[in-house]
C-alpha cells in the first residue's frame, strides 16, 4: 500500500507540472485542485515539495505557480547529451529496409556538408560518398535541404564565399535560379539532386531540425537516375519526409 501511495504522489506531481506548464501566467492552488479533483491541501503539499527542488516557483505578486528554472538546467543537459548519429540510426536503418537504396546522413559544417552515416542499399550503386567526406552544399540534395532553411543572409554569404561551380552539366550555377530552387525546396519540404553532383545519380533529401528549429543535418535517399523515375520519387517522398520528421522530434524539434 505504501508503494502504491508513493507512485500515486509522483503521478500527481507530474500531472501538476504538466498543468502548470500549459499556462504562461501560472495557476493557483484552487485552480489546480479543481482541474485534478483533489483537495487543496494535497496540491499545496506537492507544490511546496516541487518548489524546494526548483521545479516549481511562485509569483510573489499573484501567488500563482509556474515552472521553475530547474527544468532549463535539465533540458540543457539533455540537449548536450543528444548525438544526432545515434538518434538517427534506427530511423535510417528502417528507411533503408523500406527503400532498398543508399541512405546518407550529413551535418552542416563550415559551408559544407559532412557525411556522418551511410547505409548501403540492397541494390548495387557506386557513389563517391563515404563517412567523413565533405561535399559542397549547392549541388547535393542534402546541402540544398539545409541551405533552404538557413537564414537568407547566411545562405547568401555561403554562396558568395563558395560560389556555384559546376560539378556536372546539370549543376545549377546561376545565382537567381539557385535561390528560386531553394524557395521551391521550402515550399515542398524536400530537395532534389538531379545528377547535379554525380552524373547518373539522383537523390531526394530532407532537412533535420534541432530543438531551436535550426537545420543542423539532412538525410537523403540516393539511387541511379534510371531507377529514380518520377513515379519512384513519389513513392519515396512520404517515407523520407516521415523519417526526417521523426529524427527532428528526437532532437527536440516541435
Amino acid at each position: 500500500m505504501e508503494r502504491d501511495n508513493m507512485v500515486k504522489s509522483v503521478s500527481r506531481a507530474l500531472d501538476i507540472i504538466t498543468l502548470v506548464s500549459m499556462k504562461k501566467e501560472g495557476l493557483g492552488v484552487t485552480e489546480i485542485a479543481n482541474q485534478m479533483d483533489i483537495n487543496k491541501s494535497s496540491v499545496y503539499r506537492i507544490l511546496t515539495t516541487l518548489a524546494q527542488y526548483g521545479y516549481i516557483e511562485q509569483y510573489a505578486d499573484s501567488g500563482r505557480y509556474r515552472l521553475g528554472y530547474t527544468f532549463l538546467d535539465i533540458s540543457s543537459k539533455l540537449l548536450d547529451s543528444i548525438d544526432i548519429r545515434t538518434e538517427a540510426k534506427p530511423y535510417l536503418q528502417e528507411l533503408g529496409k523500406v527503400t532498398h537504396e543508399v541512405i546518407h546522413l550529413v551535418v552542416y559544417d563550415h559551408d559544407e556538408v559532412v557525411y556522418i552515416e551511410k547505409f548501403e542499399g540492397t541494390e548495387t550503386l557506386r557513389m563517391h560518398s563515404k563517412v567523413g567526406r565533405r561535399a559542397p552544399m549547392h549541388c547535393t540534395g542534402v546541402g540544398k535541404a539545409i541551405l533552404a532553411y538557413l537564414p537568407t543572409s547566411t545562405t547568401e554569404e555561403i554562396i558568395e564565399r563558395k560560389g556555384l561551380p559546376a560539378h556536372t552539366k546539370y549543376t545549377i550555377t546561376d545565382r537567381e535560379n539557385f535561390l528560386s530552387e531553394l524557395e521551391a525546396v521550402k515550399q515542398r519540404g524536400y530537395a532534389l539532386d538531379l545528377q547535379e553532383n554525380e552524373v547518373g545519380i539522383t537523390c531526394i533529401a530532407v532537412p533535420i531540425f534541432d530543438h531551436a528549429g535550426n537545420p543542423v543535418a539532412a538525410l537523403s535517399v540516393s539511387g541511379p537516375t534510371i531507377r529514380m523515375t518520377d513515379e519512384r520519387m513519389e513513392e519515396l517522398k512520404p517515407h523520407v519526409l516521415e523519417t526526417g520528421a521523426n529524427i527532428s522530434r528526437r532532437l527536440g524539434y516541435r
